[in-house]
């Protein structure tokens, strides 16, 4: 028997970590999380839009040293649900978008060797964002596949559209935020949902005292009659 067909015969792990942190910074990872978070949230009534991010990517069947972990991916055709990691053989889509949270260590395979992966994957359109405003430098990139290569979208004054999202990504000079062009409003960040709901919650509460004073007022005006 050959040894590639004995390397076939042999039970493949598929890890779920490559023990590296979760994003480069504190900063990375919050913008890492919020992102999935609104994305999530905007996708959640298409159940066949999948979300995540930080995850192992497999791309090549019995190849687990063939991986990618994209800090934020959107696949369209892939129903949501919790998995640990993602074959891309198995699942049957490759990501239509990938974001990369870039840093002064990452930067280099950002712009290169990663870019050059998601291409021969397919992934139209790949966004790098680097969270730490680096000197001479622009903080948001964006490109869309052409063929089996990148070409470059122009993000003005600090914005592009995602024809994938249905989104424009919006660097405020402060962080990057998704912006919905139909409502004409930004996605709210886990934070500011929060606060919609408090602030709903309390208007609620004023309602429904409102109509209980109402209610017994109509009710004294009834037993005078």
């Amino acid at each position: 028997m050959s040894s590639l067909k004995e390397k076939y015969l042999e039970p493949i792990e598929y890890p779920e970590s490559d023990g590296k942190p979760m994003g480069e910074t504190p900063v990375h990872r919050r913008l890492m999380t919020e992102l999935i978070f609104q994305l999530e949230n905007f996708f959640e009534k298409k159940k066949e839009v999948y979300i995540s991010g930080n995850m192992m990517m497999y791309y090549v069947e019995g190849e687990p040293e063939k991986m990618i972990s994209p800090d934020v991916f959107v696949v369209r055709g892939v129903k949501q649900g919790l998995r640990r990691i993602y074959k891309i053989w198995e699942e049957g889509h490759a990501p239509e978008v990938v974001i990369e949270l870039s840093s002064r260590k990452t930067r280099k395979e950002d712009f290169g060797k990663k870019m050059d992966l998601y291409a021969q994957l397919g992934v139209k359109e790949y966004f790098i964002f680097d969270p730490e405003y680096p000197k001479n430098r622009k903080p948001l990139n964006a490109y869309r596949l052409s063929g089996d290569q990148y070409v470059e979208i122009l993000v003005s004054g600090g914005r592009v559209m995602s024809k994938e999202l249905g989104l424009e990504l919006i660097d405020t000079g402060e962080t990057l935020r998704l912006f919905n062009p139909k409502t004409k409003q930004l996605l709210l960040t886990s934070t500011e949902e929060r606060q919609a709901r408090q602030q709903a919650e309390v208007k609620l509460s004023k309602v429904q005292t409102e109509l209980a004073k109402l209610r017994e007022q109509i009710k004294k005006l009834k037993n005078l009659g």
